[in-house]
C-alpha cells in the first residue's frame, strides 16, 4: 500500500486499507492489480482522472492539415470573398490553404484572367499567412499553398 505523499505503508489488509482512506478523506485506488500482493494507492481519484484528461488534451495538439479553395477565371467578386474569409478561417486554424484556379474550355485562352483572380485571392491572404509554393500551373489548374503564419 502507498499513501497519499508517496510513502511505502506496508502490507494492510483491505479493509485497514479502506479505513485509512476514508480517514484521510480520499480513495483507494488498485494500481497493480497483477502483483502479490496486489499495490493500492490513496489518492483523490476524480482529481487523478482530471490531470489525466488535461494532459491528453494538451498532447494532442492540432495536426495541420491542407484545406483547399477553387476558384474559377470567372468567379465573382462576392464569392471571392467569402471564399478568401473562409481560407482566412482556416490559417487562423493553422491549417495550410491550397489556393486552385480551375480552367475549362475556352478559358485556357485566356490564363492571365486566371492569374489575376489567383493574385487578388494572394494579397488578401498575405496578412494571415505567407506563400508556401509560388503559383504555378499544370495542366487546367493553378495552384498555390499559403501556408499559417
Amino acid at each position: 500500500m502507498i499513501g497519499p505523499d508517496g510513502q511505502q505503508l506496508g502490507v494492510l489488509s483491505t479493509s485497514e486499507a479502506l479505513a485509512k482512506a476514508r480517514d484521510e478523506g480520499l480513495d483507494l485506488v488498485e494500481v497493480a492489480p497483477n502483483e502479490r500482493p496486489p499495490v493500492c494507492r490513496i489518492m483523490d481519484y476524480g482529481k487523478y482522472k482530471y490531470e489525466k484528461k488535461k494532459k491528453k488534451a494538451q498532447h494532442g495538439s492540432h495536426q495541420p492539415k491542407t484545406k483547399e479553395i477553387r476558384l474559377r477565371p470567372k468567379t465573382g467578386q462576392h464569392d471571392i470573398d467569402f471564399k478568401v474569409k473562409k481560407a482566412i478561417g482556416f490559417l487562423q486554424h493553422k491549417d495550410k490553404v491550397l489556393v486552385s484556379v480551375m480552367f475549362r474550355g475556352r478559358e485556357m485562352a485566356h490564363i492571365e484572367e486566371g492569374r489575376r483572380v489567383m493574385d487578388q485571392v494572394l494579397e488578401q491572404l498575405l496578412e494571415h499567412g505567407k506563400i508556401e509554393s509560388p503559383p504555378s500551373q499544370q495542366g487546367r489548374r493553378m495552384f498555390c499553398t499559403v501556408a499559417p503564419k
